[in-house]
């Protein structure tokens, strides 16, 4: 999917609402050079309303991406959703310097919205990606074993010898 199929052409547009879909799918990310997906199939639906001044443009994703689990290493399936308000306006010059405002030249016949899906579908998955099936307990990975006798709070269950100088100094915390 190149970044060409993203530009809206709005010159021969009468003023008022429209609407268009678009299907972004991994190829998409690839052309950002962006390799965090498995896969992606995200239905964007864009609605445009057209007025002699300006553009407002709306912008729906829903979909899912595949991505690993930050925890198990193990491939999933993570629904994402997001919207993002954009409005274009026309200058002496092209200036995207705001992200709610876009600023493209007179003469400019479409406008190309591939960025802003870009960003807004990556800033729409979690920093912390983990399994289904790890929140409910119900996965079993070597991975997570692994994490599981690594876990510093499982120690409190050994009693361990401690140094009396310490303990004399543990008397002096105070429980709230």
């Amino acid at each position: 999917m190149k970044k060409k199929e993203f530009s809206i052409p709005f010159s021969g547009l009468k003023q008022g609402k429209h609407e268009f879909e678009y299907e972004v799918r991994n190829e998409f990310f690839e052309s950002f050079e962006y390799n965090e997906f498995n896969d992606a199939n995200i239905d964007l639906k864009v609605e445009m309303n057209k007025t002699s001044t300006m553009l407002e443009l709306v912008l729906n994703a829903q979909g899912h991406v595949n991505v690993n689990c930050d925890l198990s290493n193990e491939p999933f399936d993570l629904s994402i959703g997001d919207k993002l308000e954009l409005v274009v306006k026309f200058g002496d010059s092209f200036n995207d310097e705001n992200d709610e405002i876009l600023i493209i030249p007179h003469g400019e016949h479409q406008v190309n919205i591939a960025q802003y899906v870009y960003e807004m579908i990556v800033l729409a998955v979690p920093h912390k990606r983990v399994h289904p099936k790890v929140l409910d307990g119900s996965m079993k990975s070597e991975a997570l074993e692994k994490l599981k006798n690594l876990n510093p709070n499982s120690a409190k269950d050994n009693k361990e010898e401690t140094d009396p100088r310490w303990d004399a100094l543990k008397k002096l915390k105070t429980d709230k």
